[in-house]
């Protein structure tokens, strides 16, 4: 009897099981933001027909990865100067570009190189902020995606190419809000050089994508993942149930 009410649990656990591993997916798809959670990507962070980077009240980064091997991040910096803490450096960045694991689980970022934006401003030192192109290509030497079970969140861990580990980042769009994965400004070369025409063909062609996509289907997720924990506690409730009635069952039958 005890081997049969095992027997009964295991198979509705069984049946379960699929559902919960499903709400519970550790793809890398999705956009990703740290802790301050006011950084993230997409056209409230960049413009890239006006060419405006958008300051986020509080410093802090964000990361998007597509199904199909795209990518963009946003940063914002605030370096701090101890002999003068008056005069902090602030550091906005744009890429966005492809990206592939590689065999040894690594991560590779691959910039499109005409399109990356930074902007730093100094105060102390000029009265304008610096605005500029940027391009850096990005390795990833590990990476981890677990839930973290304070904040009922995915959380994504990047490790630098030294092993040294980002500031965690966690899951609030799927699928991610993302600015067009195309090149939006290019050029001829990696130099600012570009005809008039082919330069306003290029901005007629992304402004209309960039309304499209403005129109997103990203779908925000919530700080406590409610479907998760409710199929947790439905597989709770029936496997306890199965287990209580089995074992009820079972003294009746010792008892007979």
């Amino acid at each position: 009897m005890i081997f049969r009410c095992h027997q009964a649990v295991s198979f509705l656990v069984a049946v379960l099981a699929p559902f919960v591993r499903a709400v519970n997916d550790t793809a890398l798809t999705g956009t990703w933001t740290t802790k301050s959670n006011t950084v993230v990507t997409g056209p409230g962070f960049y413009d890239p027909i006006d060419e405006l980077l958008y300051e986020p009240s509080l410093p802090g980064l964000s990361m998007s990865f597509t199904d199909d091997g795209y990518y963009e991040e946003a940063f914002y910096y605030v370096i701090s100067e101890p002999a003068n803490p008056t005069c902090p450096t602030a550091l906005l960045q744009f890429q966005h570009g492809t990206y592939e694991i590689a065999s040894n689980g690594s991560i590779l970022l691959k910039p499109f190189a005409v399109d990356g934006r930074q902007l730093l401003s100094d105060p102390c030192t000029s009265d304008e902020s610096v605005y500029s192109r940027y391009s850096q290509f990005e390795i990833y030497s590990e990476w981890d995606i677990t839930r973290d079970d304070y904040r009922g969140q995915y959380k994504l861990q990047l490790y630098k190419f030294d092993g040294y580990p980002m500031n965690p980042m966690y899951l609030v769009y799927r699928p991610p809000l993302m600015l067009p994965t195309i090149t939006m400004n290019p050029t001829a070369s990696d130099t600012p050089a570009a005809t008039a025409t082919s330069e306003a063909k290029a901005k007629s062609r992304l402004k209309r994508s960039f309304e499209n996509r403005s129109k997103t289907d990203a779908i925000k997720r919530p700080v406590i993942d409610a479907t998760f924990w409710w199929w947790v506690a439905m597989m709770m409730m029936i496997g306890g149930g199965g287990a209580f009635l089995c074992l009820q069952r079972q003294s009746m039958y010792e008892k007979q």
